[in-house]
């Protein structure tokens, strides 16, 4: 995998050779090196992580094309954006379908994050024909990865991850989520994303120009040790985050790193899987505990994943009214509708062992006690509450 040709490939397909500021190579040198020599792409795993390096540079070129051609897109204001963050496979999607049901704020949709240009229009924005791209990049998906539909809620029109943003820039945790990629993971915890976050605002201004609501509501677990670098970003910003028993977060977690790269990747290291892991999410904590303790805790609102389990929408009013919103009659309805309808789809994979992936859940909760304790977070049983997303 040569970077050249990557970015000649994205710039002939574009059309364009501006990549707006240089700030995406660095994560792309890190990443490229990263897959060339711990990756251990097999066939099909070189041509999807190619065509997906490519298929983000064309975004970037895409984006900058636009804003050179409309610069009045740079006066649109972000203001204070919701962002929802806590651990992975602590209910956090299934809590930002949720929230996405509300037409007075906006979230990133999926079909609009894996293209955003053209910059989407209001009166097209529900017959756009990449909302039809969008689901057979979803139908694709679960065919490679057939516990994949079992594992998150997935929706061409439902809310996506801010790491598809992200990896406008190269530094995105979505790259080490589908193959082993270990020195880039390492170089993305202490790297500076302060350029990330001001490209994520960039994208956000072209997506709600022509399209609004202005009022964000965004999403990622990948945002805590990053944390300090978006409130600079973002400084009006503010947080739900989740909780749940650490011991059963992890072992699912890596259940969906193990899926993908196991399609893509002749690498088998469950224990690589498990350690990376642990380590990436306790300094993740760790950080994000540090920024709520520097006067910043009035900003979250914290949210249990075993209450959203068993009272989905009360949980949610409770949200709204510490946000000062109102929770119409409509939005309510939709809200109870979807999670009905959406039970099968979040209901996880099974089966998966903490064992697999050279995990103790002892170890573990001991580890992550100050996390635990500072939240209250209760522990689970064996059969604790599902593996929802």
């Amino acid at each position: 995998m040569e970077i050249d040709r990557l970015v000649d490939t994205a710039r002939a397909r574009a059309g364009s050779d501006d990549f707006g500021e240089d700030t995406w190579q660095e994560g792309l040198e890190v990443l490229v090196g990263s897959l060339t020599t711990e990756a251990a792409l097999n066939e099909v795993g070189e041509a999807v992580v190619s065509d997906q390096i490519v298929g983000y540079l064309v975004n970037r070129l895409e984006v900058e094309r636009w804003y050179a051609r409309h610069p009045e897109i740079d006066e649109q204001e972000i203001v204070a954006p919701l962002f929802g963050l806590g651990l992975p496979r602590t209910g956090s999607t299934a809590l930002s379908f949720l929230l996405a049901l509300d037409p007075s704020r906006r979230c990133l949709r999926n079909w609009e994050a894996n293209a955003p240009c053209p910059p989407p229009e209001t009166a097209t924005e529900h017959t756009d024909p990449r909302i039809a791209d969008a689901q057979a990049v979803i139908d694709l998906t679960n065919q490679m990865y057939p516990d994949f539909a079992g594992m998150l809620p997935s929706s061409a029109t439902g809310p996506q991850e801010c790491l598809v943003v992200m990896a406008l820039d190269f530094r995105s945790q979505l790259f080490m989520g589908m193959t082993p990629v270990p020195r880039y993971g390492a170089w993305l915890l202490d790297c500076d994303m302060a350029p990330t976050y001001r490209y994520h605002r960039r994208v956000l201004k072209l997506l709600q120009w022509r399209c609004p609501p202005r009022r964000w509501w965004l999403k990622s677990p990948a945002h805590m040790p990053s944390i300090d670098a978006l409130d600079a970003v973002y400084p009006d910003a503010r947080f739900v985050m989740t909780h749940r028993d650490v011991a059963k977060v992890l072992p699912s977690v890596c259940a969906l790193f193990d899926t993908f790269s196991s399609t893509v990747s002749e690498r088998h290291d469950p224990d690589g899987i498990g350690a990376r892991n642990v380590e990436q999410w306790h300094r993740a904590l760790e950080r994000l505990i540090d920024f709520r303790d520097r006067d910043n805790d009035h900003r979250f609102h914290d949210v249990s994943f075993a209450a959203v389990q068993r009272d989905p929408l009360a949980e949610v009013t409770k949200l709204y009214a510490e946000l000062g919103d109102e929770l119409d009659d409509g939005t309510r309805q939709r809200m109870q509708d979807w999670w009905a309808a959406s039970s099968q789809q979040r209901s996880g994979p099974r089966g998966h062992r903490a064992e697999t992936y050279g995990l103790d859940p002892a170890a573990v909760r001991e580890r992550f006690a100050f996390y635990h304790d500072r939240f209250d977070v209760p522990v689970e049983d064996s059969a604790g509450e599902g593996e929802r997303s």
